[in-house]
């Protein structure tokens, strides 16, 4: 008996969807061969994320009410990013909008996919640099606080599980490694 090493998708059926996601429901084969079903979360946007970073080494956050967790979370400025534009574009924007900063200096640090077992959910985060303040210009959905913290005590923050947002976690742990690859 030979065991397949893929999922076979057999049909296929809508279960949700909206300007921001579509929910679907595949009738499969599994890799032993064997029949099943599997859920998939289709995200419609990119996840955006700025690490906005000042010349003495603190970080700009947000700290706003998420719905999904009915409750308030501490994180960089993130957002949703049409495909068809380019994400740049995209975090220079949601920067400006979150925390009326701008930046001279933009790299990029994470490409990474946030839940892949049961969405494609992709993540794109940049390093924000050279900051000018400016006023913020949230949308009408959005209420929040800007915060500051030094990259160390984000860290401890992080562990004292102050801040649970897996797009956060990911690019200070990467913006640290960048700065001890430094010294």
């Amino acid at each position: 008996m030979s065991i397949q090493t893929e999922w076979q998708k057999i049909s296929g059926e809508v279960k949700y969807d909206n300007p921001w996601i579509k929910v679907t429901e595949d009738q499969v084969l599994n890799p032993a061969g064997n029949p099943g079903i599997y859920g998939k979360a289709h995200f419609k946007n990119l996840a955006i994320g700025i690490v906005p970073v000042d010349s003495n080494g603190y970080v700009y956050f947000v700290r706003q009410f998420r719905y999904v967790l009915n409750s308030y979370s501490l994180e960089i400025p993130e957002g949703g990013g049409p495909l068809d534009i380019d994400s740049l574009e995209t975090a220079k924007k949601e920067l400006k909008e979150e925390t009326g900063f701008s930046a001279d200096r933009w790299t990029p640090i994470l490409d990474m996919h946030l839940s892949n077992s049961v969405s494609d959910e992709r993540s794109i985060v940049y390093l924000a640099e050279d900051l000018t303040e400016g006023m913020p210009e949230p949308d009408d959905t959005e209420v929040f606080t800007i915060h500051r913290h030094h990259i160390d005590e984000v860290l401890q923050m992080i562990d004292m599980k102050e801040i649970t947002d897996a797009i956060t976690i990911a690019a200070i742990f990467k913006v640290k490694l960048m700065l001890l690859s430094k010294k």
